[in-house]
């Protein structure tokens, strides 16, 4: 049974179709790739995913058992993160604090409730260990490289250890050092036996670390193939229309 299987979602902004009668499903333990030019609905349907909007028809199901989400929080609560493309970080703050953002741990003195910063630093310091990467807790977000960040960002989503982990471009505009970072970290939550969508533009990213690529053109979906069947020319004639389906 797929971890996360997607049926028949369609999404309208008024007259504008974004996204029409797309079914995907993804595995635990796989990484799926999600392309498609500018427009072609591929964050659309990750924000529907991680309970943004609704879809305007379809169903998500989730373990066997069909779920709707009217805000992000839902979505979280069934076991889906998502790590945007903005990664949402606040640079003022360290890396611990940016992983508890909205989660804080706390500690009571007598009447009183105070951050516990110790267990968030311990905690923070666990799961940067976990995902091999050189990111520190103390560490402030505003002195940091694009991987780092984004170990950060992937950092935050294992809090509630979830099923699902949504990547909206985690590659984009960093530099080749981390992009290979965040790759690894990409693999980590594959071996850790966590669902990932990444949606890229990048090629050699994804069949560096997908097991699947699935192709969404005008907001329809034109291929879902294994990475080991499809090629690079493949995938990209299938984005451009130059094939049309596969």
């Amino acid at each position: 049974m797929p971890a996360l299987k997607l049926r028949g979602v369609s999404k309208n902004f008024g007259a504008i179709v974004a996204l029409s009668n797309v079914d995907i499903e993804i595995e635990m333990g796989e990484v799926v790739g999600l392309m498609g030019d500018n427009g072609a609905g591929k964050s659309t349907l990750m924000k529907i995913v991680a309970g943004n909007f609704p879809p305007t028809s379809g169903s998500i199901v989730l373990d066997g058992e069909e779920v709707h989400f009217t805000k992000p929080i839902e979505a979280r609560r069934k076991g889906i993160e998502i790590v945007y493309q903005d990664l949402a970080l606040c640079d003022n703050l360290t890396a611990a604090a940016n992983v508890f953002l909205g989660r804080e741990k706390r500690k009571r003195i007598g009447p009183f409730r105070y951050l516990d910063h110790s267990a968030m630093f311990r905690h923070a310091a666990e799961l940067f260990r976990e995902l091999k990467s050189e990111t520190r807790p103390r560490d402030l977000v505003r002195q940091m490289s694009g991987g780092q960040r984004q170990a950060v960002a992937i950092a935050r989503t294992r809090l509630s250890d979830p099923k699902i982990v949504l990547m909206d471009e985690p590659t984009a505009a960093i530099s080749v050092r981390q992009v290979a970072e965040v790759l690894e970290l990409i693999r980590r939550l594959k071996e850790s036996n966590h669902g990932v969508v990444l949606v890229s533009h990048r090629m050699p990213d994804v069949f560096a670390v997908c097991d699947r690529v699935a192709v969404l053109r005008r907001g329809s979906k034109v291929a879902d193939k294994e990475i080991a069947k499809t090629s690079p020319e493949e995938v990209t004639g299938l984005i451009t229309g130059a094939i049309g389906s596969a």
